[in-house]
């Protein structure tokens, strides 16, 4: 697996575009970029002429969720909500990216890494 940097010099460890009927036809982007003990963020690309760029820091995410219609599951995609403490979106839907639940199971995975790096504690009042 060749290793990906951008310009920050931070390490590529997932990247899909949103997918019509499988296929990768699409501009928009979905990435998760890892800057050794300093930060791991999502970023979320779209537009082709007007091109906006979200990112969201993986220690924020509070919850993932993933939905698969029937046609989805025909064509192997799936959308991933990730609800977040983010001041700019509550919500992040990652629409229509191959192997949903291996995704989400790599976030839930950085997620808690990145915390325990962190030392940040989720706790849940009731």
């Amino acid at each position: 697996m060749k290793i990906e940097k951008n310009e920050n010099g931070a390490n590529l460890i997932w990247k899909d575009r949103k997918r019509y009927f499988g296929l990768p036809i699409s501009f928009t982007i979905y990435g998760v970029y890892d800057k050794p003990d300093n930060w791991t963020k999502l970023f979320v690309q779209t537009g082709l002429l007007h091109t906006k760029v979200e990112e969201l820091h993986i220690y924020r995410i509070d919850d993932i969720s993933v939905n698969q219609t029937l046609w989805d599951k025909i064509f192997g995609v799936g959308s991933i909500k990730v609800y977040c403490q983010d001041a700019s979106a509550n919500e992040v839907t990652i629409k229509c990216v191959k192997n949903p639940y291996k995704v989400r199971s790599m976030l839930n995975d950085l997620v808690e890494a990145s915390r325990t790096n962190k030392r940040i504690v989720f706790g849940e009042l009731q």
